[in-house]
């Protein structure tokens, strides 16, 4: 199927093209029934052509609306045919309808991606919302004849979200997107100086110092705490995981039916070993500063 479609697919005579695809004729509704079941039933290579040949014509019409989008119209023609292709894959005529109706979404499918693909270096367009703002906008702003390149006034952004059921910041980002080339990091910042725009980007992310010195820190409280804990006993140390040290803590109750004491007793018990660990972090803290100090003094 492939090879009919490529050996037609329109090169830098686009005219010659459009020539060449008028020879083949449209099919009656009977022939094109006969030619699909043709090829479901029996893959019928010959048959295939035929049904994307007699298409040919209806893929470059609806080619030709993609114009506006700066991309070479031949491309946009070859994209479509690949669009009729799948469609006549997938095309059931028990259905009813014909293939045209259902091969027109297949093509449009196929060219939106590639212009979406093709427009920007950035990723764009990736929901469903999105695809529909960025081939809807432009027509609408025709409507609105709000034809600078500038940002749209406050009252025409309200009134595509509505149309189009999308957020109005969605509607700013994709005008000032499609408004704009993409420009590169590297360019410099003036034609005679050394400095490119990449010069001035601030990395938002933490900085290794401050990742180092907070690893240190959790593992610091990490030993303070692994120390405490050897100063309770076992059942102590048991309740206070248990109830303070869980992502979800075991209750007093159960607790109590453990160790077959009351809960108020487990409550006790849980106050004061937490009582006993803090006294312990906060005596292993003075420790450690005053033999800092002790270091400090001997340096100094």
């Amino acid at each position: 199927m492939a090879s009919t479609v490529s050996t037609l697919g329109p090169d830098a005579s686009l005219t010659r093209y459009m020539q060449e695809i008028r020879k083949y004729p449209m099919l009656a509704h009977e022939e094109e029934e006969r030619l699909a079941r043709a090829w479901r039933d029996t893959g019928d290579q010959k048959a295939a052509h035929t049904l994307v040949n007699s298409h040919l014509r209806l893929v470059a019409k609806i080619a030709m609306g993609y114009r506006g989008y700066g991309l070479p119209v031949g491309e946009l023609i070859s994209e479509g045919n690949v669009g009729m292709m799948q469609a006549v894959k997938r095309f059931d005529p028990d259905r009813g309808f014909r293939l045209s109706t259902y091969a027109m979404w297949w093509i449009r499918a196929a060219i939106q991606e590639y212009i979406l693909h093709s427009w920007s270096l950035v990723k764009m367009g990736t929901t469903a919302s999105q695809k529909k703002l960025f081939f809807n906008l432009r027509r609408l702003k025709g409507q609105m004849q709000a034809i600078d390149d500038g940002d749209l006034q406050p009252e025409q952004v309200a009134k595509i979200a509505h149309l189009l059921d999308v957020p109005e910041q969605d509607v700013v980002s994709m005008n000032r997107r499609l408004s704009s080339a993409d420009s590169s990091l590297n360019a410099p910042i003036k034609m005679d100086g050394d400095g490119e725009w990449q010069d001035w980007l601030v990395d938002d992310s933490e900085g290794q110092e401050s990742k180092l010195a907070e690893r240190e820190e959790l593992t610091g409280r990490k030993a303070l705490l692994a120390n405490a804990l050897k100063t309770l006993s076992e059942r102590e140390r048991h309740i206070l995981v248990e109830r303070r040290l869980k992502d979800n803590p075991t209750t007093l109750e159960d607790l109590s039916q453990h160790y077959n004491v009351s809960r108020e007793r487990v409550r006790q018990i849980e106050v004061r070993a937490f009582e006993k660990l803090q006294k312990s972090m906060k005596t292993q803290v003075a420790e450690q500063r005053q033999a800092v100090r002790a270091v400090q003094a001997r340096m100094a």
